[in-house]
């Protein structure tokens, strides 16, 4: 496991390192859901996971949870990839549309964040769930607190 100072990094570069190195020792949602990082450049970032039975609602397909998750993260890396050294953010509001369902026999689902306003003191940012056939799961936008550090 390589160690990476994130206030020493921009936030594009802690993002490509999590890219190189998709560290699943480490403790984070992205471990616990199986997420991996396909993609990453500055205000994007895509990141996909496989379908398990863990992940089902009492319906018998994939909890919506799953694809808010896949988006917040998503959007919320997208918009760190903008950020400066030292300089971090939090999601304020999430909002999700669900488009259709979808299984948990191990079908990948794919994420695409991309910032849609990076600013001083917030953020916005846009995110897509698609299935393996390319059809649309979800969708989402966020808004992020910018948090500066402490002077």
């Amino acid at each position: 496991m390589t160690t990476v100072d994130p206030t020493a990094l921009s936030g594009l570069d802690v993002m490509r390192h999590a890219q190189r190195t998709q560290d699943v020792d480490a403790p984070h949602i992205g471990r616990l859901l199986g997420m991996s990082f396909d993609e990453v450049e500055e205000g994007r970032v895509v990141m996909s996971l496989v379908t398990r039975p863990d992940f089902m609602n009492p319906l018998g397909t994939v909890h919506g949870g799953i694809a808010a998750t896949l988006l917040d993260s998503v959007m919320g890396c997208a918009v760190h990839s903008t950020l400066a050294p030292g300089v971090g953010y939090t999601t304020l509001e999430l909002k999700v549309n669900y488009i259709r369902s979808a299984r948990t026999d191990g079908r990948r689902l794919v994420g695409e964040g991309k910032v849609v306003h990076a600013g001083r003191r917030t953020a916005t940012a846009e995110g897509r769930v698609v299935d393996e056939r390319g059809a649309l799961v979800a969708h989402a936008t966020t808004t992020c607190l910018i948090l500066a550090p402490e002077a």
